[in-house]
C-alpha cells in the first residue's frame, strides 16, 4: 500500500513538473513571438519613402531662387514633417489629432509641388481626435493616392478624409490611374495592414469600385 501511495505521489509530482516545463515553453514561445513582431514593427516604422525627401529638397531649391518667403515657409513645414517622423518612431499608436497636424505640414509640401491639382478635405467628428491609429498612416494613404493617380490642373486629384460615428476613419479619392506604373518601394497599403495586424487590431477595409478608392480604418 505504501509503495502504491509513493508511486501515485511520484506520478503527481512528475505531472506537475512537466506541466511547469510546458508552461515555461509556452511563455518562451510567446515571448519569442512578441519579440519577432516587435522587430518587424520597428522595421516598418523605419520605412520612409526616400523619393519624398529628394522631391522636397528639389522643390526647396527651386523656391529659394523663385520665392524666398515661400522657401522659408516650405523649410519650416519640412522640418515639422521630419520632427514628427523622428518623434513617432517609438510609438505603436498616436492620437488622430497628432496625425492630422502632421498631415497639414505634409500636405503643404505636396501643394507646393502640385498646386491646385491636389485637393484635400478633412472632416473629423468631435471626440475622434483623441482616438488613435498607427503613426504615418495618413501620410502613407495620401502618398499612395498621389503615386498611383494623375495629378494635373485639368484632372485634379481630390482626397476626402473623414470619420464616422462607428469610430472609423475613411480616406477616399477619385480614381484617375496613371497610364504607366511607377516603381513601387513596397511601402503603402500593405504596410498599414501589417501594422494593424501586429497590433492585434481589425484589418482596414480597402474598396475600389473603379471610380473611387476608399480605405476604412478602425480608430482605437
Amino acid at each position: 500500500m505504501a509503495i502504491l501511495f509513493a508511486f501515485i505521489v511520484g506520478g503527481v509530482y512528475e505531472v506537475i513538473y512537466y506541466l511547469k516545463l510546458y508552461r515555461l515553453a509556452l511563455t518562451d514561445a510567446e515571448a519569442h513571438k512578441k519579440a519577432k513582431m516587435q522587430t518587424e514593427l520597428d522595421a516598418l516604422r523605419q520605412q520612409v519613402n526616400p523619393h519624398f525627401l529628394f522631391n522636397s529638397l528639389n522643390s526647396l531649391t527651386a523656391l529659394i531662387s523663385e520665392d524666398p518667403k515661400k522657401a522659408e515657409t516650405f523649410s519650416e513645414e519640412l522640418s515639422s514633417v521630419y520632427r514628427y517622423l523622428l518623434r513617432c518612431n517609438d510609438s505603436p499608436l498616436v492620437p488622430l489629432a497628432a496625425e492630422l497636424d502632421f498631415l497639414n505640414s505634409y500636405y503643404h509640401l505636396l501643394k507646393t509641388r502640385h498646386g491646385d491639382s491636389l485637393i484635400l478635405t478633412t472632416h473629423v467628428l468631435p471626440g475622434n481626435e483623441d482616438r488613435q491609429l498607427p503613426p504615418l498612416t495618413l501620410q502613407l494613404l495620401i502618398e499612395n493616392a498621389v503615386k498611383h493617380n494623375v495629378v494635373l490642373p485639368e484632372q485634379p486629384l481630390t482626397i476626402y478624409l473623414y470619420t464616422n460615428q462607428d469610430n472609423q476613419l475613411i480616406v477616399k479619392n477619385n480614381i484617375q490611374r496613371k497610364s504607366t506604373r511607377g516603381l513601387s518601394n513596397g511601402i503603402g497599403l500593405s504596410n498599414i495592414i501589417t501594422k494593424y495586424q501586429m497590433l492585434g487590431r481589425p484589418t482596414p477595409i480597402i474598396e475600389d469600385d473603379g471610380s473611387e478608392f476608399r480605405v476604412t480604418l478602425p480608430l482605437v
